[in-house]
């Protein structure tokens, strides 16, 4: 399975950004293969409006079955999310990356919508 993550940062210690249309970084975790792989999400960062349905259509690019997140997309950027099939879970935005997909696995986050 591939997880998404927003990402304040390009590393597992690195906080998992509330925000998702903005997020600094979008980093993709391959659980077959153990690997984490930061995108640098900036132009969307600085984009006036529609940060988040481009931010969603990004991390639809990278093929993640799941994304894991602080507050949660917007309605427009969810829809973008929903049409591609991804699950969204949110509540991890005080945590790191290695915490979030811990409590990803352990059932602990709310699966959004």
């Amino acid at each position: 399975m591939r997880i998404a993550f927003s990402s304040e940062g390009d590393s597992w210690d690195s906080m998992v950004d509330p925000r998702f249309g903005r997020a600094r970084y979008l980093l993709l975790l391959d659980e077959a293969t153990n690997e984490l792989t930061a995108y640098d999400n900036s132009a969307n960062c600085a984009e006036a409006h529609g940060a988040g349905p481009k931010t969603a259509q990004s991390i639809l690019d990278k093929n993640p079955q799941v994304l894991i997140t602080g507050n949660g997309p917007g309605r427009n950027a969810d829809t973008v999310l929903s049409a591609g099939g991804i699950q969204v879970y949110v509540g991890a935005g005080r945590m790191t990356i290695k915490e979030a997909y811990e409590a990803y696995k352990q059932d602990t986050l709310t699966k959004n919508g």
